[in-house]
């Protein structure tokens, strides 16, 4: 039997972006995937296919740049820590260490 791929999970008004493609990235507290893993994409409850990490990058939350954000589908920084703010609240500061994840869709959900 094949190993069960990991779900990256979203919520689902991240989905359209996703997509699109224009959100390629996503930023972590935690997480233990690793550049080549393939994972199974999922907003809301919509499976939207499998993607492969591109990289993983270890930030500061004060590391973080307009150019993150806009890979993350946001317009700036302050856009994305905010987002940040609103799900991890008070554990996010400008300490705060956090995982950067690039992903790029390799099959859609109807090449299934």
């Amino acid at each position: 039997m094949g190993k069960r791929r990991r779900k990256l999970m979203f919520k689902k008004e991240y989905g359209e972006g996703i997509v699109k493609g224009s959100k390629t990235s996503t930023i972590r507290l935690t997480s233990t995937l690793k550049k080549g893993d393939e994972v199974e994409i999922v907003a809301g409850r919509v499976r939207l296919g499998v993607a492969r990490i591109e990289d993983v990058e270890v930030k500061k939350v004060r590391e973080l740049t307009d150019e993150d954000a806009r890979t993350d589908g946001f317009k700036n920084r302050e856009e994305l820590v905010r987002a940040l703010k609103r799900i991890y609240g008070s554990r996010i500061t400008d300490r705060t260490e956090v995982k950067l994840i690039r992903f790029r869709m390799i099959k859609d959900n109807e090449e299934q």
